[in-house]
């Protein structure tokens, strides 16, 4: 009798319509049809023999089609006489040592970064990145650069808005006197963007379109990310806002900058003290098997979260919104995608940050 073994770095994901097959050593996610998931149920606890004699003739060659794609696509192998039982099982537990890990910023003065130095150390921030409405010159990245030029922090990312004084030499300045910053993305390109023709230390980025800070909470396949860290994280807390925390424009302390809750400002609290204050935490654990949709959605684990724009419908018993991302134009119960700002029954939660926006 031959057994099928799932490889344990094979991630399977129910929804609705289909199923999504995670490879977490390859980093890659496909579809495949639901029908196949009640193949792999099957191969969890039968003989392939036992479970091809369970169908008629006219049924018999699919059940092989399926355990052939398998083992093509190496999501497992065919053990005999019984399974492997020594063929460890990942652990999707997750650990992560910095009491936070990013921080976002929608940077109104740079004097903001001098303040929060000594926290980033404290609290072994790894990222920053930075939204800056302002032009920057190249003295100003210099200067952010520097501030955590000797930080625990690995890499900072800048949003710029474009200006003229940006060219090859500006770039080559960067390159020559920072040592943080990992990329620039600058926005508004009035013109058609000069070509990189060197090798620097950071990616540059230059792109049309106005970015704005609400701009964030997109929900698209191309921001998906299959790896065992982020599955990890996914499976045990919310993948937006765990271990992170923001400064909107005005420095009021907040899980997100969009976000209406604040924890005080940053020029009369710390982060220290912020992160300590009762609610801040309330959203980490919420993970996408708690949130409406999201839930069943074959998506939910490789998916990102927003929980600063939702679609504003459900709500638990402590009052955290478990509703569906607004941004997501995804059914999982149908298998489409569609615009999400035109479909009519996110007009109303649109209206509602719309006019929040104005206040």
């Amino acid at each position: 009798m031959r057994y099928f073994n799932l490889f344990s770095n094979i991630v399977v994901t129910k929804g609705p319509t289909r199923i999504l097959i995670s490879d977490l050593q390859r980093n890659v996610s496909e579809l495949y049809p639901l029908e196949l998931y009640e193949c792999l149920e099957e191969l969890k606890h039968n003989a392939l023999e036992d479970i091809v004699k369970k169908y008629d003739d006219e049924s018999q060659p699919f059940i092989q089609e399926y355990v052939d794609l398998l083992l093509e696509k190496e999501y497992g192998f065919i053990t005999e006489n019984s399974w492997d039982e020594q063929f460890p099982p990942i652990s999707y537990e997750y650990d992560e040592p910095s009491l936070l890990t990013e921080i976002f910023i929608d940077l109104s003065d740079i004097s903001i970064l001098k303040n929060i130095r000594m926290s980033v150390e404290n609290l072994r921030i790894k990222h920053l990145v930075i939204y800056s409405q302002k032009k920057l010159a190249a003295q100003d990245f210099i200067e952010i650069d520097a501030i955590f030029a000797a930080s625990v922090a690995c890499g900072i990312e800048i949003y710029a808005p474009f200006h003229k004084e940006v060219d090859q030499l500006f770039i080559h300045t960067l390159h020559e006197n920072t040592e943080r910053i990992y990329q620039i993305v600058y926005y508004n390109c009035e013109r058609k963007a000069f070509n990189i023709k060197d090798e620097f230390r950071f990616r540059v980025h230059f792109v049309e379109e106005e970015i704005k800070i609400s701009s964030c909470g997109k929900v698209d396949l191309k921001y998906f990310n299959t790896n065992l860290p982020k599955v990890s994280e996914a499976l045990n807390y919310n993948s937006c806002l765990h271990k992170k925390i923001g400064i909107d424009y005005n420095g009021n302390i907040k899980n997100c900058p969009l976000m209406a809750d604040h924890f005080g400002n940053i020029n009369d609290v710390s982060l220290e003290e912020a992160l300590m204050k009762p609610g801040f935490k309330k959203y980490w654990t919420i993970t996408k098997d708690k949130i409406e949709v999201c839930k069943d959605c074959e998506f939910r684990y490789i998916c990102t979260d927003c929980r600063a724009y939702t679609e504003r419908t459900h709500q638990d018993t402590n009052g955290s919104d478990l509703s569906k991302p607004l941004k997501c134009g995804y059914d999982p119960y149908t298998g489409q995608w569609e615009a999400w700002s035109e479909n009519p029954l996110k007009q109303q939660a649109l209206h509602f940050y719309t006019q929040q926006l104005k206040t």
